[in-house]
């Protein structure tokens, strides 16, 4: 693993710095052959990213996590949720990591994230992989629900890792880069409030303020101000 950053792009690890509880300092599997499968251009342009970086070598191990920016710190998120039609309360990215976040053309915040890029501690019994049907699926979904303007997250990239996965039978393997405003969920909350740290609770309040409803924070109840917008 290797430490470098995009040409003049600048990363930050302000999830894992200020929520340090909800986050493991992970780091993605190292891909034996990755090659480029499909760039969203457009959205790279808007992330002030270099679609011609991207295309090739050192590029390309960025968008995997295989070389990481320089203030970025990847991290393995914790969360809870529903799984197969059962409450987990410590269920977090198995298969995913938060590279970081950058500050996109007009200023906004967005979370770089990875899925399929190795095991991490939430992985129990999984192989923390992903394939390629799935991951090109993902992409073309996702983009054609922003087209709709329907909120999600973004396709950055999709990119095959030379690696074979195991599934009913072996696939050629890859990891999706995604984009989204934030990756906090719902179940962020519920395995926070889970652990009895109520001054965890009001800093990953206080931080989803300041990410999502920065207009909030001067009102009254900044809380009850964001659950009327919400």
């Amino acid at each position: 693993m290797t430490a470098a950053a995009p040409p003049a792009v600048a990363f930050d690890g302000r999830f894992a710095r200020e929520l340090s509880e909800l986050a493991i300092p992970w780091q993605a599997e190292e891909a034996p052959e990755p090659h480029l499968l499909v760039l969203n251009e457009p959205l790279a342009a808007e992330l002030g990213l270099d679609p011609d970086y991207l295309r090739e070598g050192d590029g390309v191990r960025f968008l995997i996590g295989n070389l990481v920016p320089g203030g970025a710190t990847p991290v393995a998120q914790a969360y809870a949720g529903h799984q197969f039609g059962w409450l987990a309360p410590r269920l977090g990215d198995g298969r995913a990591l938060l590279l970081g976040e950058i500050t996109d053309a007009e200023g906004n915040l967005r979370d770089v994230h990875l899925k399929g890029s190795g095991r991490t501690p939430f992985a129990r019994g999984g192989d923390g992989l992903a394939v390629v049907g799935p991951m090109l699926r993902e992409y073309i979904v996702s983009e054609a629900m922003h087209a709709m303007g329907i909120p999600t997250t973004r396709s950055l990239a999709v990119v095959a890792t030379g690696r074979p996965v195991r599934r009913d039978t072996m696939l050629p393997g890859a990891v999706l880069t995604r984009v989204a405003s934030s990756h906090l969920r719902v179940g962020t909350f519920q395995y926070a409030r889970a652990t009895g740290d109520l001054s965890l609770l009001r800093r990953l309040a206080d931080h989803a303020i300041t990410r999502h409803f920065p207009g909030a924070a001067e009102a009254e109840h900044p809380i009850l101000c964001c659950s009327s917008r919400s």
